[in-house]
């Protein structure tokens, strides 16, 4: 936090980090269909999905810094406004690591410590400043260690029944990712590593579920826990407290992942240009 932010008593603004790695030795097959080298480089209504996020970002007054995490930087000296905000130095590019997860520690290791973290991705192409800034305000007022946006199963399906997710079933609803994590504390780079630790154990989920206990395991699996006391679980593992920020944007559970989410969020941002608006 700097010295003049303290001065004034505002809050520091977030470090923004976007994180487009690419999908591995198996390939990308929706960003082949698409004619284009890498998944974040393609063009939802003309801007490839990368533009779009860091134009959010740099519309979102509580971003400051955005960095870039990507595997091969080269892919994008083809976009001028990229290479642009990097030569003016307010874009940084960072080579990807092995895994998201490993990305994000290595940023967090890179910054001060306890220095605000905004995560989200590049194939998250309905991202707006008013989501951006939704979720930060609910951060700082809630002031856990570790956030995770958050959407409702009830609230997607009643406006995109079409949109096929993959749902956390709780007590309360079934929710949705929506791409955006905030890390706020010293003490929320427990929760990256434990996530380094659950990428590794993909392949040995038990290892990975003995850390919860089977009481824990048990009522998770007939969903006892609402989402709140699931996180208060989570947090107990973890050594960080975790929290949700409940979204009311149904489109930030959209992410373009497959060619019927490139379709749908084509048709969404189609029907916010004739509004005139982009929420």
């Amino acid at each position: 936090m700097s010295t003049s932010l303290h001065q004034q008593g505002e809050p520091a603004r977030f470090t923004a980090l976007v994180l487009a790695g690419s999908r591995g030795a198996a390939g990308d097959d929706l960003a082949e269909a698409q004619g284009q080298r890498h998944r974040a480089l393609i063009s939802v209504r003309g801007v490839p999905m990368l533009v779009r996020v860091v134009r959010t970002l740099r519309a979102a007054p509580s971003i400051g810094a955005i960095v870039v995490s990507i595997d091969d930087p080269a892919a994008l000296d083809d976009v001028p406004e990229l290479c642009a905000l990097v030569t003016e130095g307010a874009l940084a590019l960072r080579r990807s690591e092995r895994s998201p997860s490993r990305s994000v520690v290595a940023v967090l290791e890179s910054l001060p410590a306890g220095e605000p973290v905004l995560v989200t991705t590049a194939d998250h192409a309905l991202l707006t400043p008013a989501m951006v800034e939704h979720f930060t305000l609910a951060c700082r007022r809630e002031g856990a260690d570790v956030h995770v946006g958050l959407v409702a199963a009830s609230l997607l399906r009643a406006r995109f029944p079409e949109s096929k997710r993959t749902y956390l079933p709780m007590r309360d609803d079934l929710y949705s990712g929506a791409n955006l994590f905030a890390f706020l504390t010293p003490k929320a780079k427990l929760a990256a590593e434990f996530w380094v630790r659950a990428e590794a154990s993909r392949k040995r989920p038990w290892r990975l579920a003995l850390a919860f206990g089977p009481r824990a395991l048990l009522s998770f699996w007939r969903r006892r826990f609402d989402l709140d006391a699931a996180l208060e679980q989570v947090s107990r593992v973890i050594g960080a407290r975790v929290r949700a920020v409940r979204m009311p944007f149904a489109e930030a559970a959209i992410d373009v992942d497959r060619a019927s989410d490139l379709a749908l969020a084509t048709r969404i941002l189609a029907e916010r240009e004739r509004g005139g608006g982009s929420e």
